[in-house]
């Protein structure tokens, strides 16, 4: 939520497992931050895609893919909705499939993944980059 915040995320949908600051440790982690991002838990994240895709949302899922583009070359379209998966699995295949774009991020170590807050921090300054 602290990321979100500082990002100019306007709503945050907390799909899965996600703490959502009715959870102690998710709210003492935002530190009251959640008090400025609108949030909504939501129980089916394709429910939830079709439903902003059909009010003009793009939909950007943040995965390695072998259909995915780097970060640093995406140029987001607004208004967007940036999908970001479990943390060891990732997102599924009809997600993957539902959106209008898969970006990863370069990575030069030896492992192939990051932590998805890092990620969602690194992802939505970029995309912050490109808002008027």
């Amino acid at each position: 939520f602290r990321t979100a915040d500082a990002a100019g995320v306007s709503k945050i949908y907390c799909t899965g497992y996600s703490g959502t600051p009715d959870d102690p440790k998710a709210k003492k982690v935002s530190l009251g931050a959640e008090h400025f991002v609108p949030w909504e838990k939501v129980s089916q994240l394709g429910v939830l895609i079709r439903k902003l895709k059909s009010i003009g949302y793009r939909i950007a899922v943040l995965e390695q893919d072998k259909k995915s583009i780097l970060l640093d070359s995406f140029k987001p379209r607004f208004p967007l909705a940036l999908i970001l998966g479990n943390e060891v699995r990732g997102s599924s295949r009809s997600i993957i499939k539902n959106a209008d774009t898969v970006i990863e991020i370069s990575m030069r170590g030896k492992k192939e993944s990051l932590n998805v807050s890092v990620a969602f921090g690194i992802a939505a300054f970029h995309i912050r980059r490109f808002l008027h």
